[in-house]
């Protein structure tokens, strides 16, 4: 793999820091999930959270990933929906800024948003209202977008419609690249479990997912034991361990990599994006499964000292330094 194009939510963030998780509670909320709602619904938070610290950058799971890929030196594109306003010209022009090729359709419906919620702990709960990303359709995936390009990747919340997802990694497939996914949020897992066994016994090569997330698709309760059912799935298998760091296995490969200790846990926004984004940097340029994983644990370890997913130059040249060491095997988890 060399080129790898993504397809998701194309979604503006607003990263909010509650001061308590009473917000979460009054809502309904779980901690750590997300949740698709009404604009009315996003409206009511965000006036029950008015005057509290936030700020807004790009977002969405896998533009969260490729965007990374791109400042990380890989070839990359995306494929979303953004709305005909000033949100959406930002969005596609963002893309390119960072070297990512867009192929973004246009809707009448207004740009989608996603609020974070970050709590005290750095935890994030996700409220997303999808706008014009939701009205990307299966008919729009016109398999002419894949070519040139060697994998797909795909993010777990586009489950939610699921002729858009089963469609895109069909054409996907027919035209020889491999197919990565990740599960995104154990909520959608659990409502979804059987229609993403389907999925991944059919088309999925490379498989991302945090412990929950493995937990709710396998039915275990003990990570390396997902980490084995899933394996059977498919070619490439991760199972993220929190700070325990994750599980990795390839055929009869299996792998235990640790973390990067962030020196401060500020929000975990984007951190599995960013994991994701390493990783498959990592594997693209042919290195380890030891090497992708730490890779991807610097990536983490990295996005998670800041508030949203936007790092700065200074940060980007210490991973790539990081990296650097990696490939040379003197830095390995």
């Amino acid at each position: 793999m060399k080129r790898i194009i993504g397809i998701g939510n194309a979604l503006t963030d607003m990263l909010i820091s509650l001061s308590g998780d009473e917000v979460l509670t009054q809502y309904q909320l779980d901690k750590g999930s997300m949740s698709l709602v009404d604009n009315q619904f996003q409206t009511d938070i965000l006036k029950a959270v008015a005057g509290l610290p936030h700020s807004l950058s790009l977002g969405g799971s896998a533009g969260n990933t490729i965007r990374t890929m791109a400042r990380l030196g890989t070839e990359v594109g995306f494929i979303g929906k953004v709305g005909e306003d000033s949100t959406g010209d930002f969005y596609i022009q963002a893309l390119r800024n960072v070297g990512v090729e867009p192929f973004i359709l246009r809707s009448e419906h207004s740009s989608g948003k996603c609020l974070s919620l970050i709590s005290a702990d750095g935890e994030r709960t996700l409220v997303t209202h999808l706008g014009a990303a939701a009205d990307l359709q299966a008919e729009d995936i016109d398999a002419a977008v894949f070519d040139g390009y060697d994998a797909l990747y795909i993010e777990g919340y586009l489950v939610q419609d699921h002729d858009l997802i089963r469609t895109t990694m069909a054409r996907a497939k027919q035209h020889g690249l491999n197919v990565a996914i990740d599960l995104a949020s154990f909520n959608v897992v659990r409502e979804n479990r059987e229609f993403l066994h389907d999925l991944v016994e059919r088309y999925v090569d490379i498989i991302f997912a945090n412990e929950e997330e493995a937990y709710e698709f396998s039915g275990c309760r003990d990570a390396m034991e997902a980490l084995l059912y899933i394996g059977k799935m498919c070619e490439l298998t991760v199972v993220k361990t929190g700070i325990r760091g994750a599980l990795i296995k390839r055929g009869d490969e299996i792998v235990e990599v640790g973390i990067m200790a962030a020196a401060k846990r500020v929000d975990t926004t984007g951190a599995g994006d960013f994991y994701a984004a390493g990783f498959l940097t990592a594997l693209c340029e042919g290195l380890s499964l030891r090497q992708c994983g730490t890779i991807g644990a610097i990536t983490a370890g990295k996005v998670i000292e800041v508030v949203g997913t936007t790092l700065s130059e200074e940060t980007w040249n210490e991973i790539e330094t990081l990296i650097e060491r990696v490939r040379c095997e003197q830095y390995l988890f």
